[in-house]
């Protein structure tokens, strides 16, 4: 028999999803990435969901192709996601209806009645997390009471992944602690803030922490897909906490920025903090692997950049993401800026004339080309790195010496330069596929293969390199932070 030496991620995206299958040997994960698919919200009646029949079969697919290439060497999977998401089960397991999608409308005004029934500093002296529209806690707010009624389980969508695999119901804790209904001191599901809200106390169940083995999968997959004799694991099941789980550093203060349709921020600590001036800056503390505490901030990411291109291919124009770049790169730089945290910009939309309509609100040059208008992105973006990492570090006893860029925008090394020139400390730029990395790390520490998370934080290095990115024209930088913080842009002040 062949050795068990390759561990499945599933890694699914707000645009996108992955199969990927790590090889195990001598000490490093090498990644094939089995299959990519596309995925979109549904638009109904009810809002914007997403089509959880469609992810579903195209995991099925991609065990499949999994199981054509691999065979009986696979010995594991494990799934991460975007975070806050969920679905709905009754008591027979089946899905109340196609799970909601975050920007879908029906949290509009939701913050305002949370906080009716609890101010806001409480639910941030419990919780610790920023506030954000999308939350799990408004999501809930703006279900239908029959819906709830109805609720067995409440299954964040990794959860529901993996219950797609096992049959197994359990909530994992990292993606638990995006919903802003989870307390980071006490490590537990927030009760009394649950009973506040008039949430059915039945849908939050006791957590399971990654890197747990939940079972084989069932009859059913392993029929679908030729899988045989496969544990399922809970690894880092949101994917911010599995990409941070693969940052390649030995110690000191673990600073990161996960780049992808967002920005995530932030360093790991071994507790939460939570204060009137973390309340006050909009930070957020999350759970990561191994019980660490993810303290970080969102920022709109490559979301403008996404939306931007999709907008450009409906209007019949094909352009890759090197060639917008390029075209950047080439541009003037610091013609026009823009907070890409203003909320005109969180919907999905034309970017493009969104972008030029607020550099004419601003009495700004408006960018015409391709280049002008992803130049604008990039340094509106490096320039919002700058203003967090400032909030950032005076939360902290020291200043990290580097900031590592993880995840897919760790590509485009324009951004990276930018952000190094932006916030002032070296930029070190990788593993791409930290999600992926992280993912099937967690299976390793489940399976016994590595000890712990430093252990696996030295896999990783031995397996991807990284590129380094030193801050250069300080000065050009320095004045265009000043010109920036003149416009009227809203968030938080530097």
């Amino acid at each position: 028999m062949p050795e068990k030496n390759i561990h499945l991620a599933i890694d699914l995206g707000a645009g996108s999803g992955r199969v990927l299958a790590g090889e195990w040997h001598h000490g490093r994960i090498d990644l094939h990435e089995i299959h990519r698919f596309t995925h979109q919200p549904l638009t109904l009646d009810s809002g914007h969901h997403w089509d959880a029949d469609a992810l579903r079969q195209d995991i099925l697919d991609g065990l499949k192709l999994a199981v054509e290439k691999f065979g009986s060497r696979i010995a594991s999977m494990g799934a991460d996601t975007w975070g806050v998401d969920y679905g709905l089960l009754n008591r027979e397991g089946e899905l109340l209806g196609p799970p909601f999608q975050y920007r879908d409308s029906r949290t509009d005004g939701m913050m305002e009645r949370a906080a009716e029934l609890m101010p806001e500093n409480e639910i941030y002296a419990r919780t610790g997390i920023q506030f954000m529209f999308f939350n799990t806690l408004y999501q809930l707010l703006g279900e239908k009471a029959s819906h709830l009624d109805d609720a067995a389980d409440l299954l964040f969508m990794p959860d529901l992944v993996s219950y797609w695999l096992t049959g197994q119901r359990v909530q994992e804790r990292t993606i638990a602690s995006t919903s802003q209904l989870y307390n980071p001191t006490s490590r537990d599901w927030d009760s009394g803030l649950i009973e506040t809200m008039g949430f059915p106390a039945r849908l939050f169940k006791p957590l399971t922490d990654p890197g747990t083995v939940l079972g084989p999968v069932t009859a059913e997959v392993a029929k679908a897909t030729g899988l045989q004799d496969v544990q399922v694991v809970t690894v880092g099941g949101h994917d911010t906490a599995s990409a941070v789980a693969a940052v390649p550093t030995s110690g000191g203060i673990v600073a990161y920025l996960s780049s992808g349709t967002w920005s995530l921020m932030g360093v790991e600590r071994p507790e939460p903090m939570i204060s009137l001036d973390s309340f006050a800056d909009g930070f957020t503390n999350e759970i990561g692997f191994g019980g660490t505490v993810r303290f970080l901030k969102n920022i709109c990411g490559l979301w403008l950049i996404q939306e931007s291109r999709r907008t450009w291919q409906e209007q019949g124009e094909e352009i890759s993401f090197a060639e917008m770049s390029a075209q950047a790169k080439a541009a003037e730089p610091f013609r026009s800026l823009i907070n890409p945290d203003d909320p005109i910009f969180a919907s999905p939309g034309d970017m493009p004339e969104r972008i030029r309509a607020q550099c004419r609100a601003t009495g700004q040059p408006v960018p015409e080309s391709v280049g002008q208008l992803v130049r604008c992105i990039y340094e509106s973006l490096a320039l919002r790195y700058r203003q967090v990492w400032r909030r950032l570090i005076s939360h902290l006893p020291a200043t990290p010496e580097c900031i590592h860029i993880v995840g897919g925008g760790c590509q485009d090394r324009l951004l990276n330069q930018m952000a190094a020139n932006a916030i002032g400390v070296p930029v070190k730029a990788g593993p791409v596929e930290a999600t992926g990395l992280g993912n099937i790390m967690a299976q390793l520490v489940a399976l016994g293969e590595i000890p712990d998370l430093a252990a696996g934080r030295a896999v990783v290095g031995a397996s991807e390199s990284s590129e380094n990115f030193l801050p250069q024209d300080a000065a050009e930088w320095n004045h265009a932070a000043e010109n920036w913080g003149k416009l009227p842009l809203s968030g938080d002040s530097e």
